[in-house]
């Protein structure tokens, strides 16, 4: 018998409460400057905190989201919040650097458990008829998590110091708990699937491989320890290509990426969340380095940045069902080129109000594409395997992070000291705007060049 729409209802708000803390952890960006004084970190070592976490659920969503459609997505979901629960516990109490990075880990594991099920778990409560509405809802309330995240950080950092980061958090997953009774058990199906685990264990392998392979390009021995992640993350790649073809279950099929536009829009969500993470990355040390703004309205200007996302994800949930999964993705991401190329034009006298709106501005164009590529990627993949759906899309969304946490920090480095070797005295203010503006100008071009691709195809169709 169907459940009412108000158990249905209530369902989704605890799957939103449960991965509430994962986008909250947005609240550690407005943080980092606190953290690097605390352990007397460089502002490079500070990555290590965003790629310890990331690095970890990327590896190991793919993984957990076939878990889910094997043995019911609510289960992977809760053990998720478990770990979570560890993770933020040992965060707290970290003495050292190293120790923090550990329960990080910890935090990634839980991350990928909940994270990598929490929208095909949201989308099967509800019939197929109503997914690109509940998918909006779910990403809006999870970029509630990224708005709330620099806000209230900021205002605790300032008050309680950066640990509250990670112990604020521990009410919200206890709550997911105790409240996880109510999401009904969704076994999807039968027990005749078998689990690939030499397919899940070579994906770890290259993609943990290979993401540890873009964070450590400035490190001793870097070229050497680079190049062997690089040799051996190619060889598990190649191995997994071939295992997975062979396997009558497999992971995720190799031959879906066989279709150029469903590739295309892949590799665009890597481009734009890429983009989009450099606001979260480096607008924090703008805030109160260049500008010197406090942590508390510093962390009010960030926020602004995730309630465009809200803004955007519910948006996107209507326009996609009236227009179209691609030109909604398509706007967004000229919507975010825009964002982005103002916020390149900032300088230290910049009114916190014009940086807000420029913020807003891009998250709603990031909210925009999120949406509309998540409802691709569901729509593509049968619904066996939504598990693996929800969790490629949460894997090209940290791809971009990844890069960005590695990449974009290391180009800003670069910009800025370039501008200090010709004696600028604004040299932060001259890197910064430099990398906001090459990061538009990227993914405005590769925008321009998936757009003619996609014509040139259409044209060549026959009638």
């Amino acid at each position: 018998m169907p459940l009412p729409r108000h158990r249905l209802f209530a369902a989704l708000l605890v799957v939103c409460l449960g991965t509430l803390t994962a986008p909250l952890d947005s609240a550690v960006n407005i943080a980092f400057p606190s953290i690097t004084a605390a352990f007397g970190l460089e502002q490079a070592a500070i990555r290590w905190v965003i790629i310890s976490y990331v690095l970890t659920y990327a590896s190991l969503s793919l993984v957990f989201g076939k878990v889910g459609d094997l043995l019911g997505y609510r289960r992977v979901f809760v053990a998720g919040l478990v770990f979570s629960t560890l993770g933020f516990a040992a965060c707290a109490v970290a003495p050292n650097f190293a120790a923090l990075l550990i329960g990080r880990i910890l935090q990634g594991v839980g991350a990928a458990l909940s994270w990598s099920c929490a929208p095909s778990l949201a989308t099967s409560l509800y019939p197929e008829s109503e997914r690109t509405r509940i998918l909006g809802f779910y990403s809006a309330a999870i970029a509630v998590g990224t708005a709330l995240g620099p806000l209230a950080g900021g205002v605790l950092v300032q008050i309680y110091g950066w640990r509250v980061v990670f112990w604020g958090r521990l009410p919200i997953v206890l709550a997911g708990l105790a409240l996880a009774w109510l999401i009904p058990a969704t076994l999807r199906v039968t027990t005749e699937r078998r689990y690939d685990l030499t397919g899940a264990l070579l994906l770890i392998g290259w993609l943990g491989a290979l993401l540890l392979a873009a964070a450590r390009p400035e490190m001793e021995y870097a070229a050497a320890a680079t190049g062997a992640l690089l040799l051996g993350g190619l060889a598990c790649f190649a191995a997994f290509l071939v295992h997975e073809s062979r396997h009558d279950d497999p992971i995720i099929r190799p031959s879906l990426f066989q279709d150029p536009g469903f590739l295309a829009l892949n590799l665009a969500s890597i481009a734009v969340n890429l983009a989009g993470f450099s606001v979260m990355l480096l607008v924090p040390f703008h805030l109160a380095g260049s500008v010197g703004l406090a942590p508390a309205l510093g962390g009010l200007v960030l926020g602004c940045n995730a309630t465009g996302i809200i803004v955007g994800s519910l948006a996107a949930g209507k326009l996609a069902t009236r227009f179209g999964q691609a030109p909604v993705a398509y706007l967004g991401t000229a919507i975010s080129v825009v964002g982005l190329s103002l916020v390149a034009t900032w300088t230290a006298h910049t009114r916190p109000v014009h940086m807000a709106v420029c913020l807003g501005l891009q998250g709603f164009g990031l909210g925009l594409f999120q949406v509309a590529f998540a409802d691709r990627v569901l729509a593509t993949l049968p619904q066996s395997d939504r598990g693996v759906a929800g969790s490629l899309t949460l894997v090209t969304r940290t791809l971009g992070v990844i890069g960005a946490a590695s990449g974009l920090t290391a180009l800003n480095h670069a910009l800025a000291a370039s501008a200090a070797s010709i004696g600028r005295t604004d040299a932060a203010l001259i890197g910064f705007q430099q990398t906001f503006a090459l990061v538009a100008s990227g993914l405005g071009l590769g925008m321009f060049l998936t757009a003619m691709m996609a014509a040139i195809k259409q044209r060549r169709k026959p009638a």
